[in-house]
């Protein structure tokens, strides 16, 4: 019997702290678009396979390294 003076106010405690947990997500939108990201990922990109990014390929090559410093 002295276990449920102890349980019963964590079980109280941890169900208001869930609820507190839901409307915190309501209220900052967690639950707005369920589906959009499910789908995002089925449209295609307007990039082919082969392309080619620009921050992957360095446009100076010839430049020497700055960390090579000559004596």
């Amino acid at each position: 019997m002295e276990a449920i003076y102890l349980l019963v106010p964590i079980a109280l405690i941890l169900v208001a702290i869930g609820v507190a947990v839901f409307f915190w997500a309501v209220k900052s939108d967690q639950f707005d678009d369920l589906e959009g990201p499910a789908h995002s990922i089925l449209f295609d990109d307007d990039e082919g396979p082969n392309h080619t990014r620009s921050s992957r390929t360095s446009t100076k090559k010839n430049e020497p390294d700055k960390d090579k410093a000559e004596p």
